[in-house]
C-alpha cells in the first residue's frame, strides 16, 4: 500500500511537470485569451517594434523598452499576465489604421530626443480571423540610423563669476566631445549647472536663465567662397558628412538679464526656529506674532511658548550658518536631517530675502507625540528544540518610547519581554512538566542626535549628514527546565551617519557577557552528540564592528538599481592579550558581503542577489574551541534564505552529522563559520482585489554553510573545500504568493529541493523517475524534500 502511494505521487507530479513544460513551450499567442472584444470587428491584438542597424545590445534593449511607451493609447494592448505563464486581454481597442501614423510621430520624436535624427520608420499590420474575432497585429520596423555625436562644447556666459564657477567644475560636465547627443543629456547638464550655481550663492538663479544652443553645421565646411561650383561641392560634402558622421556643437549660454538680483550672490542671515509649531499654524502669521518668548544664540533665535526644546539638537542638524554663501544642497540636507529626528513629525523651512543679498531662514518644526507605549503578544511553535520536539510558546513585549529626553530630541526606548514555552502539544510518553522554558529580557536604548566624541573641533564631521550616537544595554535570563540556565548582559556604543547615498555604522565597543549553568539532561545530550558542545560554550565577546551600505540607480536606466553591503566585526584583538581573560573571551574576525541588483519592468521585476559570509576564530583557545560562538555563526534555511529548507536546517556542507547524531531529538540546527548564497527571483503581478495587490514569484536559491576549521567532533564533510564545492552546493526552486497590503506584505513561498547535498541518490539531484516528497536518511529519519514558508516582507 505504501509503495502504491509513493508511485501515485511520483506519477502525478511527473505528468504535472510535463504539462507545465508543454504549456510554457506553446507560443504566447496560444497562451493568450481575449475577453470583452468587439465581435466581428477588427481589434488590436498585438503590437511589436523591431530595431535594425548597428546598435550595441544594451542600447538596443534600452530603445526598445522606451519606444514601447510611445504607442498611441488606441493601439496599446491591455494584456495582463496570469500565473506567470498565461495572458489575458480584456476589452481591446477597436483598430483604426490612422492611429498608426500618430504612433510613428511619437516614436520619431522620441528618437530625435535621443540623437537619432535620421531614422527610417516603416509600418505594417496583419489580420487574423478566429471565429468571431478579427485580430490585428501591428508592426513598426525602425532603422534609427547613425546617432549624432557631440562635436564641440562651450560655455558662453556673460557673468564672470558664473563662468569661473562653471569652468572650475567642468570635469563634472555631463556633455563631452565625442559622446552621443540627446536632449535628455543636455537637460541634465542644464540642471547640473543650475544646482551648481545655487550651491554657490545664486539663490534666485533658475533654469529659465540658461539655455543650450545647438549648432548642426560643421564648421570645417563654412568657408567663404564666391565660386558657385565650390559652394555646390561644399554643400554636397556637408550633406554627406551629416549622414555618415553627424556631429553637432553645443554652446551653453545665459539669457539676457532682466532682473539683476538673479546674478547676485546671497548670504545666509539670521536663523529663526519655531520648535512648537502646530499643523494648523500659518508660517506668515507666526512670523508676525509678537507674543513668543525668545532665546537668542548668536545669529539663531528660538521662538517658543512652552519651552519644550533646547537649541542644541537644532544647531547640530543645521548645516547653514550666518555669513555663509547660500547653498541649496546644505539647505535640503538641513531639512532632511531635521526631519529624521523623531522629536518632530513635520519640518518646513521658509527663506526670506532681506536687503540686497541676504537670506533669513525660518524653521517651522511640528512636534511629534513625545511618549508612546506599546504592548505585543506573540505565539510560536517550537519544533526544533532539545529534548522535546513540539512546544507551544507565548510571550509579551512591552515598549516605552520617549522622543524628547531632557528637551534635547534624544530618543529613549525601553523594552521588557517575558515568555514561556509549554508542553501542550506532546504525546503522553514525553515529559509531563507543563512549563518547559521561562525567559525574561529587559533593554534600554538611547539615540543621541549627534556624534558624541572627545575632540572639541573635528572638521570631518561637517561633511556628514544625519549623524547619530547609539548606546544600548540589554540583560536577559532563560531557564530551560532540566537542561540549562543562561544569563546574559550586552551593551554597545556606536555611531551612525550618512554621506550622499552611503550609510555608515561604526560600533567601537560591543560587550556580550554570558553565563551558562549546564544541567544533567544537557550533559547527557552532549555525551551522545559531541558536536553540540560548541553551542554551549561560555565564551564572552568584546568586539568592534563597521558596516557600509550603498544604493545606486542606473545612469541610463533608472529602473535598474544596485544595493551593496559590507560588514566587518573584530573581537578580542586587544583584550585577548590580557592573561586573565584567556579562555573566557572569543577572538575572531567576521566579514559579510552582499550585493543585490533589481531590474524593474512595467508589471514585473527581476532580482539577483549574492551573499558571502566568513568568520575566523584566530584565538586557538582550547577551552572555547576553534569556531566562532554559534550565535555569531551563519545559518541557512527559512523564509529569507534557502527557502526549500526549514529554518537553520541546511548544511554543514554535505555532512549528515546533525541528522545522524540526533535521531532521537529535534535539535538539528546547523551553524557554520562560512556561508555562500546566490538567489534569482522573478516577481510579477497577478491581480488587484479590494485595494490590495496579489503577486507571485518564481525563484531559485543556491548555497550552503560550512566550517573552515576542523574540530575533534566534526565530520570532514562539514569543512569547506574547493574540490567538494559542486557536491556541497544546495539548490532549491519554488514559487509563491505575495499579498501587498500597502503598509506591509505577507508572503507564502513553496520551494522544492532540486539538489540536496545529503540526498544519496543521483548525486543529490531530484529526478522524475524516483521523485519523492520525503527522503529517508540512513538512520530512518524522514526529511521533507520541500518547505512551506511564511514571511513578512520580501526575502531580499
Amino acid at each position: 500500500m505504501n509503495f502504491r502511494f509513493k508511485t501515485t505521487f511520483a506519477f502525478t507530479d511527473y505528468w504535472l511537470l510535463i504539462m507545465a513544460f508543454l504549456t510554457i513551450s506553446c507560443s504566447e499567442q496560444r497562451r493568450t485569451r481575449v475577453r470583452n472584444y468587439p465581435v466581428n470587428t477588427p481589434f488590436v491584438y498585438a503590437n511589436k517594434i523591431s530595431l535594425s542597424g548597428k546598435l550595441h545590445k544594451d542600447e538596443k534593449k534600452r530603445l526598445l523598452t522606451e519606444l514601447n511607451n510611445y504607442w498611441d493609447d488606441s493601439l496599446k494592448v491591455p494584456k495582463q499576465q496570469e500565473f506567470g505563464i498565461l495572458y489575458k486581454i480584456k476589452s481591446p481597442p477597436t483598430f483604426d489604421s490612422t492611429n498608426i501614423l500618430r504612433s510613428i510621430n511619437f516614436m520619431n520624436a522620441y528618437l530625435n530626443s535621443q540623437g537619432y535624427y535620421y531614422s527610417i520608420l516603416t509600418k505594417r499590420f496583419t489580420t487574423d480571423t478566429i471565429k468571431d474575432q478579427i485580430r490585428v497585429q501591428i508592426f513598426v520596423d525602425i532603422n534609427p540610423g547613425k546617432n549624432i555625436s557631440i562635436d564641440t562644447v562651450s560655455y558662453d556666459l556673460n557673468d564672470s563669476i558664473l563662468k569661473k564657477i562653471t569652468l572650475t567644475n567642468v570635469k563634472s560636465a555631463l556633455i563631452e566631445e565625442g559622446k552621443p547627443y540627446s536632449k535628455q543629456v543636455i537637460s541634465n547638464e542644464l540642471d547640473r549647472l543650475v544646482k551648481l550655481y545655487r550651491k554657490n550663492g545664486f539663490y534666485k538663479f533658475t533654469r529659465e536663465d540658461i539655455f543650450a544652443y545647438v549648432d548642426s553645421n560643421n564648421s570645417n565646411f563654412l568657408k567663404l567662397t564666391i565660386d558657385p561650383f565650390e559652394q555646390a561641392r561644399l554643400l554636397g560634402e556637408i550633406a554627406k558628412a551629416k549622414k555618415l558622421n553627424p556631429k553637432w556643437g553645443i554652446s551653453i549660454q545665459q539669457r539676457p538679464v532682466l532682473d539683476s538680483s538673479k546674478i547676485f550672490q546671497f548670504y545666509i542671515g539670521n536663523l529663526y526656529y519655531y520648535p512648537e509649531t502646530k499643523l494648523s499654524d500659518l508660517p506668515d502669521s507666526l512670523i508676525k506674532d509678537k507674543s513668543f518668548s525668545e532665546s537668542i544664540h548668536g545669529a539663531a533665535t528660538i521662538r517658543y511658548k512652552k519651552g519644550l526644546f533646547n537649541y542644541k539638537p537644532m544647531k547640530e542638524d543645521t548645516y547653514l550658518k550666518k555669513g555663509d554663501l547660500y547653498n541649496e544642497e546644505k539647505y535640503f540636507n538641513t531639512a532632511n536631517a531635521l526631519a529624521q529626528l523623531p522629536a518632530w513629525q513635520n519640518i518646513d523651512i521658509k527663506p526670506e530675502i532681506r536687503n540686497k543679498d541676504t537670506v533669513d531662514l525660518y524653521f517651522f518644526l511640528t512636534p511629534a507625540v513625545k511618549q508612546s507605549f506599546t504592548v505585543d503578544l506573540e505565539a510560536s511553535r517550537n519544533i526544533a528544540d532539545i529534548g522535546l520536539t513540539n512546544l507551544f510558546g507565548i510571550s509579551t513585549n512591552l515598549s516605552y518610547n520617549n522622543r524628547n529626553v531632557w528637551k534635547n530630541a534624544i530618543q529613549s526606548i525601553a523594552t521588557f519581554r517575558t515568555g514561556v514555552e509549554l508542553n501542550l502539544l506532546n504525546s503522553k510518553d514525553q515529559s509531563s512538566d507543563l512549563l518547559q522554558t521561562f525567559l525574561i529580557n529587559i533593554g534600554h536604548t538611547y539615540v543621541f542626535p549627534k556624534i558624541i566624541q572627545p575632540f572639541k573641533k573635528w572638521n570631518t564631521l561637517d561633511n556628514i549628514q544625519n549623524s547619530r550616537t547609539l548606546w544600548a544595554v540589554n540583560a536577559g535570563y532563560v531557564d530551560r527546565r532540566n537542561f540549562y540556565r543562561v544569563r546574559n548582559f550586552t551593551t554597545s556604543f556606536g555611531y551612525e551617519w550618512k554621506k550622499g547615498n552611503n550609510t555608515f555604522v561604526y560600533k567601537p565597543l560591543n560587550i556580550e557577557l554570558y553565563a551558562i549553568d549546564k544541567l544533567d539532561s544537557l550533559d547527557q545530550l552532549i555525551i551522545k552528540n559531541p558536536f553540540l558542545k560548541a553551542s554551549f560554550n561560555e565564551g564572552n565577546i568584546v568586539s568592534q564592528s563597521f558596516s557600509f551600505i550603498k544604493s545606486t540607480f542606473g545612469k541610463n536606466n533608472p529602473n535598474k538599481s544596485n544595493f551593496y553591503r559590507l560588514g566587518i566585526e573584530e573581537a578580542g584583538g586587544l583584550f585577548g592579550f590580557i592573561p586573565g581573560l584567556r579562555g573566557s573571551i572569543y577572538r575572531y574576525l567576521k566579514t559579510e558581503v552582499e550585493f543585490r541588483q533589481s531590474h524593474k519592468m512595467r508589471k514585473s521585476e527581476l532580482v539577483f542577489r549574492g551573499y558571502g559570509g566568513l568568520g575566523y576564530n584566530y584565538g586557538g583557545d582550547t577551552i572555547i574551541g576553534p569556531t566562532m560562538p554559534f550565535y555569531k555563526q551563519f545559518s541557512a534555511g527559512g523564509p529569507n534564505s534557502m527557502r526549500a529548507w526549514r529554518l537553520r536546517q541546511l548544511g554543514l556542507g554535505s555532512s549528515d552529522q546533525s541528522e545522524r547524531e540526533t535521531a532521537r531529538n529535534a535539535f538539528r540546527d546547523r551553524f557554520g563559520d562560512m556561508q555562500l548564497e546566490f538567489n534569482i527571483e522573478y516577481r510579477f503581478d497577478l491581480a488587484t482585489i479590494g485595494g490590495f495587490k496579489i503577486g507571485s514569484a518564481l525563484f531559485t536559491d543556491i548555497g550552503n554553510v560550512w566550517n573552515i576549521r576542523k574540530t575533534n567532533a566534526s565530520d570532514p564533510s562539514t569543512i569547506f573545500s574547493i574540490n567538494n564545492f559542486s557536491k556541497d552546493m544546495a539548490i532549491g526552486i519554488g514559487t509563491g504568493l505575495r499579498f501587498d497590503l500597502s503598509y506591509f506584505l505577507i508572503r507564502f513561498d513553496f520551494a522544492y529541493k532540486l539538489k540536496d547535498p545529503l540526498r544519496k541518490t543521483n548525486g543529490g539531484w531530484a529526478g522524475f523517475k524516483d521523485f519523492e516528497w520525503t527522503d529517508t536518511r540512513a538512520n530512518g529519519i524522514q526529511i521533507p524534500n520541500f518547505a512551506l514558508q511564511l514571511g513578512i516582507g520580501l526575502p531580499f
